[in-house]
């Protein structure tokens, strides 16, 4: 398979994504190849710094970048042949498999509503984290930014795309999900939740074990929680705030170095009919290296096909 890499996206990139690329080519198994996407002679010239050989990569010519601050909708039309506009255009046409991005989330999401386009039957996509569980594995956090202000029909399909991601990225066979909320009764929480609590009741789309406290986020009974990606977003980066405390402080533990953000690369995008994972704006080579990683794994377990799979099916069964 071919994995896009928008070279230019990120706080430290070009430099660590070319690094964190040279990485992944060697984790990488042939036929995989990684594509660079960006100015093809700073790419060269790097490549060149870092004693990787070119040849190894495929490379397509991006003049443009979408900075940060600009206006993901405005960027993305008035840059045509900027890194990410280029990545998305590539996936389109099929020319790439799956495309990664440590840029602008918002010139991302863009790429994946009005080039790739949303799953028949999605409401919004999703973008999910991942949560170490004290006991060992991973649990997943479901949406951390893209839905600020998700309605109830929103957030209950978080749950059946958790689940989803659960069942066929996690192998569990039968992932618990449940509702993040600030009490476990049934009428707790604001007009949003308890309308969602409803939706979700008795569902056979997924198995929801009913409302959960943030203090349960590191156990090991809830596999899926799901939130609004205000609430998750705050959740995400807090946790990264403690972590860098810390080790600041020099308090390590095996448990705690869990969550550098470092190990898990990135964000795959849930609900769109390619695979696009969203890495974080910091992202080092190592960061790097893992979104490449967890976007093969992604689009190998077929993830996006087996999400249409279930949308038919629970538009047939209603």
């Amino acid at each position: 398979m071919k994995i896009g890499l928008d070279v230019f996206g990120g706080d430290f990139a070009p430099v660590e994504t070319i690094k964190g690329a040279i990485l992944a080519r060697e984790a990488l198994q042939p036929p995989d190849r990684v594509v660079l996407i960006g100015k093809k002679e700073i790419i060269l010239s790097l490549l060149e710094e870092y004693h990787a050989d070119p040849s190894g990569f495929d490379i397509v010519h991006a003049p443009d970048v979408i900075e940060m601050g600009e206006s993901p909708t405005k960027a993305f039309n008035q840059k045509p042949h900027s890194s990410i506009a280029e990545g998305f255009r590539l996936l389109k046409h099929k020319e790439i498999d799956a495309f990664a991005s440590a840029g602008s989330s918002g010139a991302m999401l863009v790429g994946c509503v009005y080039v790739v386009n949303t799953i028949p039957g999605i409401i919004r996509p999703s973008a999910l984290t991942f949560i170490p569980k004290e006991n060992g594995g991973l649990s997943l956090l479901i949406d951390v930014g893209i839905n600020p202000d998700a309605k109830a029909d929103v957030l209950y399909q978080f749950g059946i795309l958790g689940s989803l991601y659960a069942k066929y990225i996690q192998h569990i066979a039968k992932p618990n999900v449940g509702l993040l909320n600030i009490g476990t009764e049934e009428k707790k929480g604001n007009l949003v939740t308890q309308s969602v609590y409803q939706l979700m009741k008795g569902t056979r789309d997924f198995h929801f074990v009913g409302n959960v406290e943030s203090r349960d986020l590191f156990k090991d009974s809830v596999h899926v929680f799901v939130c609004d990606g205000f609430i998750g977003n705050i959740i995400l980066k807090q946790s990264e705030a403690i972590y860098r405390v810390l080790a600041k402080r020099g308090i390590r533990d095996s448990y705690l170095e869990r969550f550098n953000y470092e190990l898990y690369g990135g964000s795959p995008i849930l609900g769109i009919n390619e695979t696009v994972v969203v890495g974080h704006g910091i992202s080092n080579a190592v960061a790097i290296k893992n979104m490449i990683l967890l976007t093969r794994d992604v689009h190998q377990a077929g993830l996006t096909e087996k999400i249409r799979q279930a949308l038919r099916k629970f538009a047939a069964d209603n």
